[in-house]
Formats: structure tokens, C-alpha cells, sequence
């Protein structure tokens, strides 16, 4: 099978799906109206609350959704064949993950850039918004610790890498302060002097790499990132969002976005094959990659790149907070879903273009790899291409840089710049992490707020920066704590099954939303994949338990996941019992949100 078929199927159908299922939403399901006033608007501050063109808010929603989730889940799923997870990735995204994007984003609208735990506590009752409240923010910690491991492996001893990403800071505050201060509003100037700014660090971070006296002032260890990072992460979530966190996220996506369609000329023009098998022997269980079969691991893995619960943490968090007309609830919430779901697409066929051999050799243990009976065939000869060991490399993020490297060195003028892509994927993939960090930091901290303001009213206060800065530095040290003590291995495989079980909540509640709203016989947009996804997660949540925490002694985390899966099953509980409710009363919806 040719990856260049596979990639414009997908661009196909995610057009067509926009054009159609996701207007057809907007227009006749949610009713989207400019005429109304959005949170943005009616309770502007300055700092949360705060008017933003569709535009620059595509840029921040896409940077902060598109984290670890769509580079690493399709490699690691690359286990199962290429087929597997292309055929989830394209209809999960359609129907599942877009849909589920822009039903929060709009419900977090309707209700003043609320969180999903208010709308859970408004829509189904105050039960499930207690629950939801401390379920979120436990995924949320666990989520945010979970993808700044995976930066910190990523960076840690890695000067070009470390500074290329340090310098899109102080470019985004410099874009902040010129769309902010010196020409408001002008969003296209702002965005020449980033992508130049950025263009010239990324050509100077070869230079800075090879010497040595300023190579160490960008060479950490992974001690000193555990903690730089939740240090970076607490600054993002104090200063105002038009400073940094905003400009900085719409900064990586013209990075992020020009690195994948950079790749789709690469495959256009390579027209490389797809090595793997459509379906390997694997999907049946015992793969060295990922422990378990097909089923329900196959929709874990992959996670951000066809539906994720992390997203309905942002789309109830900055971003309902910046929409400034709530037609771009389509643009800004179904259409960076489906670009997200390019992103799996493309990081699918970066994996798969590689020998099983070498993939294996790559995202297997050791001890794995070994007892597969098989022997590498081009690996020897990328590690010394690159410069870097490369075997034995678990987690996704290496076989996906060695994938597009090689893809890029196909073509003519970058033939001899294997090593330099290689290291550029290095740096795309910690950029792509970390803005998702930033915007759940700050996230978290509307949470904290929202929930200590139920005891201390002055937290709900975003204007009282003792409060902001005190609940923004607790939620900082939980998962930076997880950080510095923890391990992909530990945190990694409970942040899947709890990610998918969010996702399934937030899809349950959006139906709750609608059937309330008296759009009953709408209401299968989102109930049919969140019910599906019950199923899923929970068998994952059990097999996770019996097959990997608790036969490896692990019982807190064994513990934590029989909490959360007790947890929200409450919710959905209550959730049925609403439904129940309101479909017996007839209601024809309700004009306004509270």
C-alpha cells in the first residue's frame, strides 16, 4: 500500500466532513448565532475574558489540544498495522472526537466559559458536578505530568532542541505585546515577525548546538526540566493570556502546521511504502509494544488523534473564554479536531514507512525485541545518519523522528540533512507537548479556583491575584511533583484509559445538554459514541489493572484506577436517570443557560 493514497483519502474525507457533517451541526443542531453575545464579550477582563480573532484562537486551541497524543498514539499503535489505525483515526475524529470538540466548546459558551465540571453540576445535578470536579482535576494532573515526561525525554541534553524551544517565549510576548499594545488587532504583522523570529532560531539552532560555550546555557538534565518546566508552566497560568500563553501557542502552530504539510509534500514526492502489514499478527495480543490486544487498545493508544478527553478540559478552559462570535464554534472546535486528526494520519505513515524490524527494535524493550527472533535492517545505518542510539527507544517519539527524517532525506535538496531533521522532529514533537501544557497549568487553575471558591468565595475572584497565584502554584507542584518523581512507564498507561473515560463523560453530558435544550432527536450526534466508548474504556480501565499494575505490584495506581472507573460510572448513572427525566416531561428547551 502507497502512504500518498492513504494521505489524501483522509484530507479528502475530513474536508467533506467539515463542508457537511460539522456545518450541518453548527447550522441546525447548536444553532449557532453571531448576534449573541459570547463570554468574551459580556464579561471582558483583560486577563481570562478576553476577544480574540478566530484566527489566533485557532492557532492557541490547536497548539493546546494537539499534545503527545496525536504524534505518539498512532506510532505505538503502528503495532497492529497500518489499516487499524487509519480506519479509527479517520471515523473516530469524523464522529466522535470533532463532534465531542465543538459540543464543549459550545456548552462551556453557553454556560460563561464555565468548566465541564459546573456544566455537569448544572445540566445532570450537583452529584455529578462534585464527582466530575475532582475526577477532572485528577486527569488533569495526571494528563500534565504525563506529557512533560515526555518533554523532558525529549530535551534533556538536547541544546537545540531546548533552544529553539525557549526562544518561541520570548517571540510570543514580543507577538502579545504588538497585537496588544502597539497595533491592536493586527494579527498579520504580529504574524511575520513570529514566523521570522522563529525561521531565524531554527536556523541558528545548529550553530548554537556545535558550540560549546553556548550549548551550556541549553544543556539540562532531566532533574533540572522537571523542574524548569512546572516552573514555566505556573508563569503561563498567572500572566494574562494575551502576553504569552495565547501568542506562544499561535506560534508553534505555524511551526506545528508547517512540519505536517512539509511532510505531506515529502510524501507526495517520495511516494514511500507502507512496510508494515495491514494487520499484524500482533492484533490478536502478545506485541512487544503495546501489551494487549486490538481490542480495547487500539482506541487507548492513539487517544488525542481521534477523540480525548484532554480536549474537553481546553474547550471548557481558555478557549470558550476568548471566542468573540460564536459561529467560529465550528471553526475553531470541529475544524482543529480534524486537523488533529491529519496529524495522527501523518505520524500513522511516518511510523509504518519503516521496517517492522526497525520500528520494533525501536519501541520494544530490549528483552522484547529480542524474543521477536528478528534482526534490524536499516537501523544501524540511521543511528549513525542521525548520530544518536536509536535502538531500544520505547515511547513513539524516536521511530517518529527517524520516520520523517527519512521521508525528508528522500528528497533532493535535504538528501544530506538526515541528522538535522531527525533533531528538528526531536524539537517539533517537545513544541507540540508543551503548549498543551501551558493551557491545562492554567486550566487546572480555573478549577482550583472554581472549587475553593465553594469554601473561600474570594477565589472565584480571577482579579485577586493572591488567589490566583496561590491556587496556580499548588495545582503547578501536584503534577510537577509526578514529574520529578515518575516515569512514562508509571503515569503513561492509567493517563490512557482515564483520558478516553473524560471524553466518554463529556460526550454524556453534551447529550444530557441537548436533550435539555429540547434537540432530543438530535441528541445521537453525541450519545451513540459516548456509549460506545463506555465499553472500551472500562474493559481497558480492567485489563490495565489485572494484566499491568497490579501483577507489577502497583497498587495505589491499581487503587486510583478502581476510584476513577467507580467514580464516573456515578455520572453516567445520573446522567441515564436525568435523560430519563427529561424525555418523560417533554421539555422544548430552555432560552437561556445559567
Amino acid at each position: 500500500m502507497n502512504s500518498l493514497t492513504i494521505v489524501f483519502a483522509a484530507l479528502g474525507i475530513f474536508a467533506i466532513a467539515y463542508r457537511f457533517y460539522g456545518m450541518w451541526i453548527a447550522r441546525t443542531v447548536l444553532e449557532l448565532n453571531a448576534d449573541r453575545p459570547t463570554p468574551a464579550v459580556a464579561m471582558e477582563d483583560g486577563r481570562d475574558y478576553h476577544k480574540t480573532n478566530k484566527y489566533v484562537l485557532f492557532g492557541h486551541h490547536f497548539a493546546a489540544i494537539a499534545a503527545a497524543g496525536p504524534l505518539l498514539g498512532p506510532v505505538l499503535a503502528a503495532q497492529f498495522g497500518y489499516l487499524p489505525g487509519t480506519l479509527w483515526i479517520i471515523i473516530g475524529c469524523v464522529v466522535g472526537g470533532a463532534v465531542h470538540d465543538m459540543i464543549v466548546l459550545y456548552a462551556s459558551v453557553r454556560h460563561k466559559g464555565k468548566s465541564l465540571s459546573h456544566i455537569a453540576e448544572t445540566e445532570i445535578g450537583k452529584r455529578a458536578g462534585i464527582i466530575a470536579s475532582f475526577s477532572i482535576l485528577f486527569i488533569l494532573i495526571l494528563t500534565l505530568a504525563g506529557l512533560s515526561i515526555a518533554v523532558v525525554n525529549a530535551l534533556f541534553q538536547s541544546p537545540w532542541g531546548t533552544y529553539t524551544v525557549v526562544c518561541t517565549m520570548p517571540i510570543a510576548i514580543l507577538m502579545g505585546i504588538y497585537m496588544e499594545k502597539i497595533r491592536p488587532g493586527d494579527v498579520m504583522g504580529a504574524s511575520i515577525i513570529g514566523v521570522a523570529l522563529l525561521a531565524l532560531t531554527i536556523f541558528t539552532g545548529p550553530y548554537i548546538a556545535h558550540n560549546p560555550a553556548i550549548a551550556a546555557w541549553f544543556n539540562y538534565s532531566k532533574n533540572q526540566l522537571a523542574i524548569l518546566i512546572p516552573v514555566y508552566g505556573f508563569f503561563a497560568s498567572v500572566l494574562p493570556v494575551w502576553f504569552l500563553l495565547c501568542p506562544r501557542d499561535y506560534l508553534s502552530t505555524y511551526l506545528k502546521l508547517g512540519t505536517i504539510i512539509a511532510l505531506i509534500v515529502g510524501i507526495a514526492y517520495v511516494h514511500p511504502q507502507l512496510q508494515m502489514d495491514s494487520v499484524t499478527s500482533f492484533a490478536a495480543g502478545g506485541g512487544p509494544v503495546i501489551p494487549g490486544n486490538i481490542f480495547p487498545f487500539l482506541f487507548i493508544t492513539i487517544a488525542c488523534g481521534a477523540l480525548s478527553g484532554f480536549h474537553a478540559i481546553i474547550g471548557t478552559g481558555t478557549t470558550p473564554k476568548m471566542i468573540a462570535n460564536e459561529k467560529d464554534i465550528l471553526f475553531v472546535g470541529y475544524g482543529a479536531m480534524l486537523v488533529e486528526g491529519m496529524v495522527a494520519i501523518m505520524a500513522l505513515m511516518a511510523a509504518c514507512v519503516l521496517v517492522p524490524a526497525d520500528y520494533f527494535a525501536i519501541n520494544a524493550a530490549p528483552k522484547a525485541f529480542a524474543a521477536l527472533g528478528v534482526s534490524t535492517v536499516h537501523l544501524p545505518e540511521l543511528a549513525t545518519a542521525v548520530g544518536e542510539q536509536l535502538q531500544g527507544r520505547p515511547g513513539g517519539a524516536v521511530s517518529l523522528a527517524v520516520g520523517m527524517a527519512y521521508i525528508f532525506s528522500k528528497m533532493p535538496v535535504f538528501k544530506e540533512l538526515t541528522a538535522y531533521w531527525y533533531h528538528f522532529a526531536i524539537m517539533f514533537e517537545a513544541v507540540f507537548i508543551l503548549t498543551a501544557v501551558d493551557t491545562g497549568t492554567r486550566v487546572g487553575r480555573y478549577m482550583l479556583q472554581e472549587m475553593l471558591g465553594k469554601v473561600h468565595p474570594r477565589f472565584v475572584d480571577r482579579t485577586w491575584m493572591p488567589g490566583t497565584a496561590l491556587t496556580s502554584f499548588l495545582f503547578t507542584f501536584s503534577w510537577g511533583y509526578l514529574v520529578y518523581t515518575g516515569s512514562i512507564s508509571t503515569i503513561w498507561p492509567m493517563f490512557g484509559m482515564a483520558n478516553q473515560l473524560l471524553a466518554t463523560c463529556a460526550l454524556i453530558i453534551g447529550t444530557t445538554m441537548l436533550i435539555r435544550m429540547g434537540k432530543a432527536r438530535y441528541a445521537w450526534i453525541t450519545a451513540i459514541p459516548g456509549l460506545l466508548m463506555i465499553p472500551v474504556t472500562m474493559s481497558a480501565g480492567y485489563l490495565n489493572i489485572v494484566n499491568n499494575f497490579y501483577p507489577k505490584g502497583l497498587y495505589l495506581l491499581a487503587g486510583m484506577s478502581v476510584v476513577l472507573m467507580i467514580l464516573m460510572t456515578l455520572i453516567f448513572i445520573d446522567a441515564f436517570v436525568r435523560w430519563y427525566q427529561l424525555l418523560q416531561t417533554n421539555i422544548q428547551g430552555e432560552p437561556e443557560f445559567t
